[in-house]
């Protein structure tokens, strides 16, 4: 499939919401919680276990990215977009099918394997396209976009909680739910699928800047410098950090409050989910149109700083104060959506727009990492603390203490970032090519 081209006269506008049309879908990810109750209850999983969906999904996120990076800079938006809609919604219809038969294997299969391959694709399918489209505001374009992937929830988490509401809680609610995601998604994202075009040239607007203006360096050298890493530990830091809130969420606030005189109930914190994938999609285009006024590098240490000390907040006075758990989880998560959506403008003033789509998927193996061990940190020292007869808040405890340690860690990574060797840079893209040609690129 030929990446299609933009008509004379197509607006540079249009493109984003096609980018919506997909993250938005995809973005159902960050409603997982809201599942993880009833699964447990349904075929009697831990909170470990009815991680697991999720967890894979984001490994394979990353895996796919990296790994079909360079086949979507090939074959175009168009293409990737057509693979996410497949995979995304074919990864819900075996999760139905698992949860009807009550066979967790295929929820784990359906949702984590095939539907995390969807989420890799999806996710990286229109970054570099926008990047080219909006070479003068790198970090909003591509906020608009990602914003969608962290506002999926605010859409799927009340969708989600009253399907089940409406369909029941057992397996065969919890299947039916899974049928109505898989056939849905599928049909919002044809949209982005048939509206995607790529520019005619590399000034799509007069007066910006070319798209290839600067260094550019290829997929295959970028990872061979220390910049590359640096990047990849600051995001696997930040995510980490955000993602054992975001998967755990539901069950966190009413744990965090369960013996006070304000207990959380299911539906409010199924709204806490909400709340916090709001905070998620305004951080990733906050954040990142600040990151175009203050730079890439000012912006994480706000993100990475800051964050740090709101979990010591949590940590040390969240259960004595509702109001003031939750102000300091959007926070955090805020700074973990607009992580997400900056790293590609990062990644552009370091390496060009060259392969910037190809280099983003590879960087997303820290998401990967991260979606294993963000998760398991926060559920086995939970269910550790669970079994040593402790409760409430006490459960998270070391866990956010642990999250602490990664983000200082992640903020040393970013001090340490510096421009990109010459040495590593293409001549020129026409030469590039003919580089990239002799030294054939392993994906």
């Amino acid at each position: 499939m030929s990446p299609p081209v933009a008509p004379a006269g197509w607006s540079r506008w249009l493109v984003p919401p096609a980018a919506l049309a997909v993250h938005l879908s995809i973005g159902q990810a960050y409603a997982w919680s809201v599942f993880k109750p009833p699964l447990e209850s349904a075929l009697g999983l831990s909170g470990t276990q009815s991680a697991l969906p999720f967890q894979l999904g984001i490994v394979m996120l990353g895996l796919s990215a990296a790994f079909g990076g360079t086949l979507v800079e090939r074959n175009g938006p168009r293409w990737a977009m057509t693979v996410a809609l497949i995979c995304f919604s074919s990864g819900f219809l075996l999760s139905a099918l698992g949860a009807w038969s009550e066979q967790y294997w295929l929820i784990v299969l359906g949702y984590g394997f095939v539907g995390g391959i969807g989420l890799g694709i999806g996710y990286i399918s229109p970054v570099s396209t926008l990047i080219k489209w909006f070479p003068d505001r790198p970090g909003m374009a591509t906020g608009i976009a990602i914003m969608g992937f962290g506002g999926g929830a605010l859409i799927a988490s009340p969708w989600s909680a009253q399907m089940l509401e409406s369909f029941g809680t057992d397996s065969s609610g919890i299947a039916l739910a899974f049928l109505v995601h898989g056939l849905a998604y599928a049909v919002f994202m044809s949209l982005g699928v048939l509206l995607v075009r790529v520019p005619r040239t590399e000034k799509p607007v007069e007066g910006a800047p070319s798209a290839l203006q600067g260094p550019q360096v290829s997929a295959r050298n970028a990872v061979r410098t220390p910049q590359f890493w640096l990047l990849w530990i600051v995001l696997c830091m930040n995510v980490t950090a955000g993602i054992g809130i975001l998967e755990k969420a539901a069950p966190m606030i009413t744990d965090f409050f369960a013996d006070t005189s304000t207990p959380v109930s299911v539906s409010a914190a199924a709204g806490f989910v909400a709340l916090l994938s709001a905070a998620n999609m305004a951080g990733r285009i906050g954040w990142s149109s600040t990151s175009d006024l203050i730079g890439r590098k000012n912006i994480y240490r706000v993100y990475l700083g800051v964050g740090a000390v709101m979990y010591a907040l949590i940590a040390l006075f969240g259960d004595s104060s509702k109001p003031l758990f939750v102000l300091c989880a959007l926070v955090i998560l805020s700074f973990y959506g607009g992580g997400f959506a900056t790293v590609p403008a990062y990644l552009k003033d370091l390496f060009g727009t060259y392969e910037v789509g190809a280099i983003h998927g590879r960087l997303l193996t820290a998401w990967s990492t991260a979606g294993v061990l963000g998760p398991l940190i926060v559920n086995w020292i939970a269910d550790r603390q669970e079994e040593a007869g402790k409760d409430g808040s006490a459960l998270y405890s070391v866990s956010f203490l642990i999250m602490i340690g990664l983000l200082v860690v992640g903020f040393v990574a970013n001090e340490l970032v510096r421009p990109v060797n010459a040495r590593h840079h293409i001549p020129a893209p026409r030469e590039a090519v003919d580089v990239e040609r002799q030294q054939p690129e392993s994906a």
